[in-house]
């Protein structure tokens, strides 16, 4: 039951929210940050008790819930899904923590709207039924759609409705093909059933492969989002309040990359053999389209959206090399972006609670008002640049590593990324920190208060870790990986790697 505790904890936050006052905000955002803190210490738990080695699902949980449509409650989790359940846990009270004085209306719906949030996102990562992974899916929909359109910036309901309308296009297209796969689970075995382990044993044609892979891979296309699927994402980064920001890219974007790992690749091993080339090349431009657009941004919010559009490429190079070092890299900076990311949505958050602005030009000569600020901005910068010895550094690594091995043109333009990445944020940084202060409005800024302290530190620690020694992230997932290589490898009925080798 560690899984049904740790999906459903913030729900039963939020119900315990209804019955409170909703004058008396500061005990609401206490019980709030509390369930987060408690769901997060029971997924620390949980990465204590997983048995590293070992491939396979683990804490499995099933219960028939609508037997006459083979509908189960299937809940586990393996080296990939567990890292991103803990990220999830990790961020939700930090961002609980960046809404504190951020959030000053509704605020009990808002609290009540960000813990069912993090209960859909929780079920996406350990859900093991297509039909209750698909709940989930769509049941994240609904408390994100608020959080853009209730308590975002004036242009909140335009983004929000931008975000559903993309989300829900991928969805249709999944949920017919969820559909076909437990028709042909049925006409194959004589048992209907939603249920994923035993769908992924199935053999399924080449020819069927192709258009469910797609119908698959758009909804986690528009969901990571790869280039072209990505313009939703900046207007609901720049719409957002900071903790829906911080959520947007610390989580629900892994959803996309996730769902590559978990279906598309397992399920369509063929198909996306065939589709890793195209997959490479819209990675890739992912990688410098979005440094490119990132370098003319004049707001600190839609650069570092922008930003993240380059980030995932680099996460989809690695994923669809399909070999170790690649889907290892790859998973590594799901969580390297979220952290790294993360902070900077954070760090823009409190300056524009401070100066009213984000706009790149507003600002100038930080260092010299706001020294404590200045210097975690600069430490987050540098991870997000994947400077050694930082996080970025080691999943970016393993990615080119991985990327190599398949095709060393496409890696050379992945590195080609890291530069322009280097460039777009150096030269932002040192418009904002650096050079005389060029506005009067920002002489007397305050520095960085104990709340705020509180809020970061724990990503810094998170991003030193993984920098100096990543070997506990990358071990936890080692099995896992190996495993879905080779049922890969095995079922693909094509050679994987080297499209472009001489």
């Amino acid at each position: 039951m560690l899984l049904t505790a740790i999906v459903f904890l913030p729900t039963l936050g939020a119900l315990t929210l209804l019955l409170l006052d909703r004058r008396d905000e500061d005990r609401l955002r206490g019980v709030a940050l509390w369930v987060s803190i408690a769901a997060f210490l029971v997924s620390v738990h949980l990465w204590i008790l997983f048995e590293r080695g070992r491939s396979g699902m683990q804490f499995v949980e099933r219960y028939a819930w609508i037997p006459v449509s083979g509908i189960t409650y299937h809940l586990g989790v393996d080296g990939i899904s567990l890292l991103l359940v803990l990220l999830t846990t990790f961020l939700m009270p930090l961002c609980l923590l960046s809404a504190w004085s951020q959030i000053t209306t509704r605020v009990k719906e808002f609290l009540i709207a960000m813990l069912l949030l993090e209960t859909a996102m929780l079920g996406v990562f350990v859900a093991l039924d297509l039909f209750l992974f698909f709940v989930f899916w769509e049941a994240m929909l609904i408390p994100m759609y608020l959080v853009i359109g209730v308590w975002g910036g004036p242009r909140r309901i335009y983004a929000a409705v931008k975000f559903i309308l993309y989300t829900m296009l991928g969805s249709a297209l999944m949920l017919l093909a969820i559909l076909v796969l437990y028709y042909l689970q049925g006409r194959q075995t004589g048992v209907y059933t939603f249920d994923y382990p035993t769908i992924a044993r199935m053999t399924l044609e080449p020819g069927i492969q192709v258009p469910l892979f797609l119908a698959f891979a758009l909804a986690f296309a528009i969901k990571v989002p790869m280039f072209p699927f990505h313009t939703w994402l900046p207007d609901a980064h720049v719409e957002a309040p900071t903790a829906g920001s911080v959520i947007l890219a610390g989580v629900l974007l892994k959803m996309g990359t996730y769902g590559f790992v978990r279906f598309c690749l397992p399920l369509f091993p063929h198909a996306s053999a065939v589709f890793a080339p195209a997959i490479f090349v819209l990675a890739v431009i992912g990688i410098l389209y979005g440094a490119w657009v990132s370098m003319v941004q004049p707001d600190l919010k839609k650069l570092i959206a922008y930003s993240s559009v380059s980030h995932l490429g680099f996460v989809m190079l690695g994923l669809f090399a399909l070999n170790a070092q690649g889907v290892q890299g790859g998973i590594l900076q799901m969580v390297n972006h979220g952290l790294s990311t993360g902070a900077l949505f954070l760090l823009v958050g409190m300056i524009y609670e401070r100066r009213h602005s984000r706009l790149i030009a507003d600002f100038g000569g930080l260092w010299a008002v706001v020294p404590l600020f200045s210097a975690v901005f600069l430490f987050v910068t540098l991870s997000s640049i994947g400077l050694p010895g930082l996080n970025g550094f080691v999943g970016e690594f393993l990615i080119l590593v991985g990327a190599f091995q398949v095709s060393r043109l496409f890696a050379v333009l992945g590195t080609l990324g890291i530069i322009f990445a280097a460039v777009y944020m150096l030269w932002m940084y040192q418009r904002v920190a650096f050079g005389p202060v060029r506005h009067e409005e920002s002489r007397h800024l305050p520095d960085l208060g104990a709340r705020e302290i509180a809020t970061l530190a724990p990503i810094l620690l998170l991003i030193l870790w993984v920098g100096v020694y990543p070997k506990p992230f990358t071990a936890v997932m080692e099995a896992s990986v190996a495993e879905l290589i080779a049922v890969v490898k095995a079922k693909a009925g094509l050679p994987i790697g080297a499209w472009w080798l001489p």
